[in-house]
């Protein structure tokens, strides 16, 4: 292995909204069960210019890491050096950390729900509550930088197949990964899926078949882009532009006896409108569950009696676990899903601020735009 200097570069912002200054900066501190990550590839999203510029003022209740801050949410790389109480992970090992982190000692933490953790927070991105800035002060180093430490908890191994390019989308792919666990499909069900050519709805497509599911129902707007996706899993996957019409009557003609179906899962961003979530709702078969990782906005009006009387449910759902992470490595592993589809643009991370700045023209959820440290 190289030798570990003891400096790095790493891109770090100043101010909130200014541009980010590539510095030479300490090493991160490593603790005893730490593992340190030499980062090859850091996955940045389409909205990340507005993130770094606007988050203080959209989610006060939800802080960053104190500037100068450095940030990067989906960062793949290999060990440089583990801490003396690692003993399953070794230098050279190729890796995507998960950006979860927990205190680790809560009641929530101990049972497994990290992601319920008062304290948690996505290292190198935000948090979710005040508490969180503890766990920016024990992890500060996001993953666009030469290396970062983690705990060897949010550690996924990645198989040979697996591009350190396309592990840096992990994060994106794992949160409609866990959806489809959380709404527990699997042979026979259909499930309907809001903004399935998005950077989040894409992953329903990509991961829905190897939980062996009937059909996949896709919405969203551009039909080209929806063909494209329909193009995946032929047979498997059918599609709807919303330019004709709301999903709900749509998707029940696709179940049989238009009972509706067994799962719905919203990828919609925040300004979108309401009507297609509720209009999703109203998909849902009796027993049916709907979850949500798109994070639509404002106060939405729900029939909740309605949900009462048909026995569903809605479960709004955060990120993936380290455990998830793995299992989806190994589904790419042994062949049952290919992330070939992904269509990389890759910037050096001097040039950290144009990718930022240039990311408003994409090719839907297809495109993944990583930094190289």
């Amino acid at each position: 292995m190289t030798a570990i200097p003891a400096t790095m570069k790493a891109a770090r912002m100043h101010e909130v909204g200014g541009q980010l200054k590539i510095e030479e900066v300490p090493l991160p501190r490593l603790g005893s069960m730490d593992v340190l990550v030499r980062v090859r590839s850091c996955g940045i999203v389409p909205n990340l210019a507005n993130i770094l510029a606007m988050w203080p003022t959209w989610f006060p209740h939800m802080p960053q890491p104190p500037l100068p801050a450095i940030f990067g949410l989906d960062p793949a790389g290999e060990i440089a050096a583990v801490g003396s109480q690692v003993h399953n992970l070794k230098p050279g090992d190729r890796v995507y950390v998960n950006p979860g982190r927990s205190c680790g000692s809560c009641r929530h933490c101990r049972r497994g729900d990290t992601i319920s953790c008062r304290h948690y927070a996505f290292q190198g991105y935000f948090g979710f509550s005040h508490d969180a800035l503890q766990t920016f002060e024990d992890y500060p180093v996001g993953g666009i930088s030469e290396y970062m430490a983690a705990p060897a908890s949010a550690i996924v191994a990645l198989p040979d197949n697996m591009t350190f390019d396309q592990a840096a989308r992990l994060g994106y792919m794992g949160t409609g990964y866990s959806a489809l666990k959380k709404a527990q499909v699997g042979p026979g069900d259909t499930v309907l899926v809001n903004g399935i050519s998005g950077t989040l709805g894409i992953a329903i497509a990509v991961f829905g078949p190897s939980f062996g599911v009937k059909k996949i129902l896709g919405t969203g707007r551009d039909k080209k882009l929806l063909k494209e996706i329909e193009a995946l899993a032929p047979g498997i996957i059918e599609t709807h532009s919303l330019e004709d019409g709301m999903p709900d009557e749509w998707a029940r003609s696709r179940t049989a006896h238009g009972e509706g179906v067994d799962a719905f899962i919203d990828c919609n961003g925040p300004g979108t409108s309401h009507e297609p979530f509720l209009a999703g709702l109203k998909a849902l078969r009796r027993g049916g569950v709907a979850v949500d990782i798109g994070a639509v906005m404002g106060a939405v009006s729900i029939d909740v009696h309605m949900m009462m009387d048909r026995n569903q449910r809605l479960i709004g759902s955060a990120w993936l676990t380290t455990s998830e992470g793995q299992e989806m490595a190994d589904l790419v592993g042994i062949g049952k899903v290919d992330l070939g589809l992904l269509e990389t643009h890759a910037t050096p991370m001097e040039k950290v601020n144009e990718a930022i700045s240039g990311i408003a023209v994409r090719h839907g959820g297809f495109s993944n735009f990583v930094i190289h440290p």
